[in-house]
Order: C-alpha cells, then sequence, then structure tokens
C-alpha cells in the first residue's frame, strides 16, 4: 500500500497537478494539506474519476484544511481542534478492507508567524500549544498509528540548507525542535523519512517561493510521515517527489510517498 502526503497550498488552484502525481505515482491513499476550502466547494470530480472514491474533508473558507482521499474504503475516525479554535487542521480516518486496522492521521500543524517568542507572537505560542494537545493525545495512542502532514518544523540540523543561520528561524529553533521531541517520544513514533534516507542525507521537501531554489537549494523538511512504533516495520520504502517543485505555479511543498506491505 502506497500513502502519500503532500501540502498542496490550494487543491483548486493546482488541482491538474494532484491528477498527475496520482496518476505518474498512483498511491493508493493522499493526504493533502492547507486545501484551501470549505468542504461543499472541494473539487471531488477528478478523484471521483480516478478512482478516489473514498474521502474525507476537513475544510474552511481560504484557509487552512486537511483533505484524506482512497482508493482504500475508510471511515471517518477523529477530527481533532488541536489548534482550540475551530480551524480546520486535522482529519483522522480508520483503513478498511485493505489494511485494515490502520488508523491514518492527517494534520496541519501551524506555521508560528515569524517572531519566535510568545510573548510578541501569539501564533508561535499557538503552534507550541497545539504540539502539547498532540503530545497528550499520542501518550493514549493503542492503535497501528501513521500520522502525516505538514509539521512546519524541520527537527535535525541537516533538515536545513543551514542549521546556524536558522537557530532563530521559526521552523527550526530548539524550543520547537524540543517541543516535536516530546510528541515523538509520547508514542516512540518511528520517522519514515530518516529511516529511509538516513541522516545527513538531503531530504528537503520545502524551498521558499522567496527564493531560487534550484540555484540556492534552500530547503528545509517540514513533511513527516511517522509511523507507530508496531506499524514501522512494515515499511518497504519511502520517497519524496520533488520533481513537483520544478511545475507551473507549483506548491512550495513535494509530495512524500511511504510504501507499505500491510
Amino acid at each position: 500500500m502506497k500513502i502519500a502526503t503532500w501540502n498542496i497550498n490550494s487543491v483548486r488552484l493546482r488541482i491538474d497537478q494532484v491528477e498527475r502525481l496520482l496518476t505518474e505515482q498512483a498511491p493508493d491513499v493522499l493526504c493533502l494539506q492547507e486545501i484551501k476550502v470549505a468542504e461543499h466547494l472541494f473539487p471531488h470530480e477528478m478523484f471521483e474519476r480516478l478512482g478516489y472514491t473514498h474521502r474525507a474533508i476537513h475544510g474552511q473558507k481560504g484557509y487552512h484544511g486537511v483533505a484524506t482521499v482512497s482508493k482504500v474504503p475508510f471511515r471517518d475516525f477523529s477530527r481533532h481542534d488541536w489548534q482550540d479554535n475551530g480551524e480546520a487542521r486535522h482529519v483522522g480516518v480508520e483503513l478498511l478492507g485493505a489494511g485494515q486496522g490502520l488508523i491514518l492521521e492527517n494534520v496541519y500543524i501551524p506555521a508560528g508567524g515569524d517572531v519566535p517568542d510568545r510573548e510578541v507572537n501569539p501564533k508561535f505560542g499557538q503552534k507550541l500549544d497545539f504540539l502539547e494537545r498532540m503530545t497528550r493525545w499520542a501518550d493514549r495512542i493503542d492503535r497501528p498509528t501513521l500520522i502525516v502532514g505538514d509539521f512546519n518544523i524541520a527537527p535535525l540540523e541537516c533538515d536545513v540548507y543551514d542549521h546556524k543561520a536558522l537557530l532563530k528561524v521559526v521552523s527550526h529553533t530548539p524550543v520547537e525542535v524540543e517541543t516535536l521531541q516530546r510528541f515523538q517520544d509520547a508514542h516512540g513514533w518511528v520517522d519514515m523519512g530518516r529511516t529511509f534516507i538516513p541522516a545527513p542525507e538531503r531530504n528537503y521537501s520545502w524551498w521558499s517561493y522567496r527564493s531560487y531554489w534550484r540555484q540556492k537549494d534552500q530547503g528545509r523538511r517540514l513533511d513527516h510521515m511517522w509511523a507507530s512504533p508496531e506499524l514501522a516495520p512494515q515499511a518497504r520504502a519511502h520517497h519524496f517527489v520533488e520533481e513537483t517543485r520544478r511545475w507551473e505555479q507549483p506548491s512550495d511543498h513535494v509530495p512524500l510517498i511511504t510504501e507499505f506491505a500491510l
């Protein structure tokens, strides 16, 4: 089973790119973040045409939003408000049929603004609080689970193009890395990205629109796929689809795909 995740940065704007990815990579399940559309306006037709007949959408107008689309049957499992303000940032499903019993959690963690100080930047505090709520949730998980999405944190020194230069930049600050580590420890999550592409190998998933990314390669690994300890041994492959960043008007993120023998 191939499971993919992608911060698409507007599913309606980039619906043709989503179709191209599904056609070329043929994942069984695709988790999208930052769909930026309310549920009733989600572009169902293309997914239906390609056989992704099972869809769980948690959206809102213009911002945030997540969607999980699948060829494999599933049931809606959870929708947590880890932001504690009603924003659409999570949807969880339980796979049925092939992969039966696997819980697939799709999350879009807040970016956290520009200043890494909760006293002057409330968004940064909201990000840390979001992660703390996730950590309390992870401590109680008792099912094989895969959590995927845009975590908006590059945890390792080699997950950014310049560790020292980014230590005070939101997404790579020590407090964010430590907070994410507590979340990882709460369930013993196994990082698929670094299981198959070991540190310090280059493994970026995001490049800012503000830099000419192919020339400078100023990337960060902000997107992740983490598996429960009992699920991780069933993973067989993992890769990132960097060519999407070269497409016309691309998302600033690229997809990740993990293959499992379930």
